[in-house]
């Protein structure tokens, strides 16, 4: 069954758009100013691939929020940054990302973090409980561990599928489902713009895997060499992808500094995710009026 519907119009033209969200942990910020763009446009993608926070995003997304409102969870979660540390003692509403935060306490644990409580608080966020439930269609991807394999999901439970996609090996844990240990989809495929459906008209891919200013010649350290690791593997696959697969409209925000789990500063992460903001609107505007000139010739000479 195909995942792009043809019932996204644009000035009378049906043109789809499918929109793939890559994986990054905190950096997922900077896919807020990208969506920001279809709002401001006031056009919907036809379908959402993601990998885990673009999973966690895209279906926040299809699930009817707009970048606006997905912010404001955001916000409700993470002090702004002028907050004080006394701020952060008065105001208990700022404080309740600790209180997703579920330690899998265990002398043989399975992953730092659990991940139940997030998935509650997502599910009183879009009150979805299926992929079919979406307002948008939507996959996910996660990773069979054992087997090295990639697992896309696109129906059934929506919630498991998106807890899958986010379980970064050691930091959350993995789930099992089916007989699987499945984690994190950035694994096998960061960017899964190879699982849009193929009639979509305009293909669009966000990488956020950044970059940093460190000095290539300084030895990391044990903790900056696991997690740039993930990041090594994660872009020379993105970029594999690219290969086989080209896109429409490749988005890479230029973030610098960033790491996975820098989730104390959103602000910043958005900031930078900025930058790409105004370029992307531009070229998506003129591939989309061009998509919609070609429609229209084809649909006069065979009338």
């Amino acid at each position: 069954m195909p995942l792009c519907p043809p019932n996204r119009v644009h000035n009378g033209t049906m043109i789809r758009i499918g929109l793939a969200l890559g994986g990054g942990g905190a950096k997922g910020f900077a896919h807020l100013p990208i969506l920001e763009v279809f709002d401001e446009l006031g056009i919907r993608p036809a379908c959402i691939t993601g990998t885990s926070i673009g999973a966690i995003l895209g279906a926040l997304y299809a699930s009817g929020h707009s970048a606006r409102n997905i912010a404001e969870m955001f916000h409700r979660l993470i002090a702004p940054p002028e907050a004080s540390f006394r701020d952060l003692i008065r105001n208990r509403e700022s404080l309740r990302i600790f209180g997703l935060i579920d330690p899998h306490f265990s002398f043989r644990p399975k992953g730092l973090i659990k991940g139940e409580k997030l998935l509650g608080y997502l599910y009183e966020q879009m009150q979805v409980e299926t992929f079919e439930e979406l307002s948008i269609p939507l996959r996910t991807v996660a990773t069979d561990f054992w087997n090295r394999t990639e697992v896309v999901f696109d129906r059934g439970p929506l919630l498991p599928a998106v807890r899958a996609s986010m379980a970064l090996p050691y930091i959350f844990t993995p789930v099992v489902m089916d007989g699987r240990v499945l984690v994190d989809g950035g694994l096998v495929n960061n960017v899964p713009h190879d699982r849009l459906d193929a009639g979509c008209d305009i293909r669009i891919a966000v990488d956020i895997i950044g970059t940093d200013s460190t000095p290539h010649g300084k030895i990391p350290s044990p903790l900056e060499a696991i997690f740039h690791t993930y990041q090594v593997m994660m872009d020379a696959t993105a970029q594999e992808k690219l290969a086989n697969h080209p896109v429409d409209i490749y988005v890479r925000p230029p973030l610098v500094d960033v790491e996975i789990l820098d989730f104390h500063k959103p602000w910043e992460i958005y900031e930078q995710g900025l930058r790409a903001k105004e370029g992307f609107k531009r070229d998506l505007e003129r591939l989309m009026e061009g998509k919609k000139t070609r429609k229209g010739w084809f649909s006069r000479k065979t009338t």
